[in-house]
């Protein structure tokens, strides 16, 4: 299973506004010490935020690197509207794009998509790759997440069209509590409060519907890798390998983990992101 988030980043963190062509996003941002040997975009996935990478700043900036952990709009603490249209993948990418090529944040950058983050991660390099250093696949998939997953994505669509987030909240921990609640599960309440129902309904159609753009990707001239832990019920394990091999990408696999690397081994994979973008 996987661990969730923690809520408290390290020192060489700090919270702040991104201000961009496209309007401000709420991100974490962590430097090292020293001059950075370059700076990572992090793009979080369906329901997440942020600071499902705080585990990784620590180590990322110890190892030289600037990382910047973004909330897309209407995740958590950026704000949204209550038009699904304005969350089309689209709309999503270009975002990603004024995010790399923000004021201050020095690129090109290498760019980092867990799960849906991922597929947004595509659809921006696919629009322009020059912003970006690198791309990584993280636990996200070529095309649609499975059957039982598009299934679970349908039943939370549908309850977010006609109960409140604090009522959808309530059921969704009645069939799955957090592994911890006593330490996570407000923490996680208040994100869960604060994203947009418009936001989650429309990324998550996107998810049971995504095309395969592999092919595409793999004509682009960027370097790839593609990073997972060795179980996961929402692309099976051998279908990320598949891609790789698609895609000529570095393929990482992180023993013990799930889903979420990023949270369950937050070092190792840490370390193969490191790696990566050393052996550039």
């Amino acid at each position: 299973m996987s661990r969730p988030p923690t809520f408290a980043p390290p020192p060489c963190a700090h919270a702040r506004q991104l201000r961009t062509a496209r309007g401000d996003f709420a991100v974490l941002d962590a430097s090292p010490r020293t001059a950075p040997r370059g700076t990572a975009l992090l793009l979080p996935g369906y329901t997440g935020s942020k600071e499902d990478f705080i585990a990784l700043l620590e180590p990322l900036c110890a190892a030289g690197y600037r990382t910047v952990a973004v909330d897309g709009r209407g995740q958590y603490e950026t704000e949204g509207t209550t038009r699904q249209g304005d969350y089309a993948q689209g709309e999503l990418a270009r975002d990603v794009l004024a995010q790399a090529t923000a004021p201050g944040v020095g690129g090109p950058v290498h760019l980092v998509g867990h799960s849906l983050g991922g597929q947004i991660a595509r659809a921006a390099v696919l629009l322009d790759a020059l912003p970006f250093r690198s791309l990584t696949l993280m636990s996200s998939g070529p095309a649609q997440v499975t059957e039982a997953q598009q299934l679970k994505v349908k039943m939370l669509g549908d309850a977010l069209a006609t109960l409140s987030m604090a009522e959808v909240w309530e059921a969704m921990r009645a069939l799955d509590p957090p592994e911890d609640a006593a330490t996570d599960g407000e923490a996680l309440r208040r994100r869960w409060l604060r994203h947009q129902p418009a936001q989650l309904i429309a990324t998550g159609r996107q998810l049971a519907t995504e095309p395969d753009r592999v092919a595409e990707l793999a004509a682009v001239p960027l370097p790839l890798h593609v990073l997972s832990g060795e179980h996961d019920d929402t692309w099976p394990v051998p279908l990320l390998d598949e891609m790789a091999q698609r895609l000529g990408a570095r393929r990482t696999r992180i023993a013990g983990a799930e889903h979420s690397p990023n949270t369950d081994r937050p070092e190792q994979t840490a370390a193969a992101l490191v790696s990566f973008w050393d052996s550039l």
